[in-house]
């Protein structure tokens, strides 16, 4: 009841101050106050500067990252507006605060030991981070930080770092891996039929190679047995 309070509290204490940037310093000068505001969209100067927004030109309604957040709410709930996960608990910003009903800011909101990506707040036997891949045509929607091949919501299953594309050092890059051992690459364990992606963010491009691989193996076995 108490994390609820304080999230309820939280989210009108950002509403407020969004409302007072937007409308407040309307009738001041552009660039008045101590929050100046240049395009008074609701966010200030400073905070567009270091977010690599434009603080001259109104974007309140941007959503660079596509976690359908928009640039304001991003504000309001101290995300990052070209972080689709500011956290890293693998749930998207924007399903944080519209679905989950959890904190972008925070990866453990209910401080239960469990990131909020591994949380099943509908107790559907899918994580919440999970809950979105079947909206999604292209799993390259979501981050893969360290261009692995694995996304980000992805490496702790595997019991893989987000920010080191060869986790245990062994020269092998982490989507290349097989960390259940079922003849499937840790990268292609999220392909299906409905994966609209021409590469998902390159991690297919060595499967080409890995292809003719195994031509090249098949051919040599053939040669083999010819001369046999």
């Amino acid at each position: 009841m108490a994390l609820l309070k304080s999230r309820a509290v939280r989210i009108l204490a950002g509403s407020l101050l969004a409302v007072y940037y937007a409308v407040g310093l309307s009738v001041l000068p552009a660039g008045a106050g101590a929050f100046p505001d240049a395009d008074r969209d609701g966010m200030p100067n400073g905070w567009e500067v270091r977010n690599d927004l434009n603080p001259r030109r109104a974007n309140a309604g941007g959503n660079p990252d596509k976690d359908r957040l928009t640039n304001l709410g991003e504000f309001v709930n101290h995300a990052d507006p070209h972080d689709e996960d500011a956290d890293e608990d693998g749930a998207d910003d924007g399903d944080e605060v519209k679905d989950f009903d959890t904190e972008p800011d925070d990866a453990d909101s209910d401080n239960d030991g469990v990131e909020d990506g591994d949380d099943d707040s509908d107790h559907d036997e899918d994580d919440d981070e999970d809950e979105d891949d079947l909206e999604e045509p292209c799993p390259a929607d979501d981050d893969d930080s360290d261009h692995d091949g694995v996304d980000d919501e992805d490496e702790n299953d595997f019991g893989l770092a987000p920010h080191d594309s060869d986790s245990d050092n062994d020269g092998v890059e982490d989507g290349n891996e097989d960390t259940d051992k079922d003849g499937v690459d840790d990268e292609d364990e999220d392909d299906s039929d409905e994966d609209e992606c021409e590469d998902d963010q390159g991690e297919d491009e060595d499967d080409d190679e890995d292809e003719d691989d195994q031509g090249e193996d098949e051919d040599e076995e053939d040669d083999e047995e010819v001369e046999a």
